[in-house]
């Protein structure tokens, strides 16, 4: 389950944002979890808590994004949604595509206190 050290990181560069501020705790963070990035956004929310206990988020509230996937194919240039890696264009059917959103995984806001 890598979305327990995902959890994990996102703690500790959240202690790191907050100690650089002289803050005291986050109130809300803010995540952008594109549906592409392979994260689990239900496993990630159930192991949230135990990793945030006696950290700067413990009463952080935490939002979370996610991005549908968008492409463009490199034959035809048109853009497109995809649900999976290997969706084809559907205008003409080429596999071959440039992945614009969807992979994200990110910090976009910290409120700190």
């Amino acid at each position: 389950m890598h979305e327990l050290s995902i959890a994990t990181s996102i703690v500790k560069t959240a202690e790191t944002e907050v100690k650089k501020i002289n803050g005291e705790s986050v109130s809300a963070i803010y995540l952008e979890i594109g549906q592409l990035s392979g994260v689990e956004v239900s496993a990630l929310e159930f192991v949230w808590k135990p990793c945030v206990e006696r950290s700067v988020l413990q009463n952080a509230q935490l939002f979370i994004d996610q991005p549908k996937g968008q492409a463009q194919c490199a034959e035809c240039n048109s853009k497109f949604p995809i649900e999976h890696y290997f969706d084809s264009c559907p205008a003409c059917g080429s596999p071959f595509k440039k992945i614009i959103s969807g992979r994200e995984l990110k910090i976009k806001k910290l409120i700190i206190h």
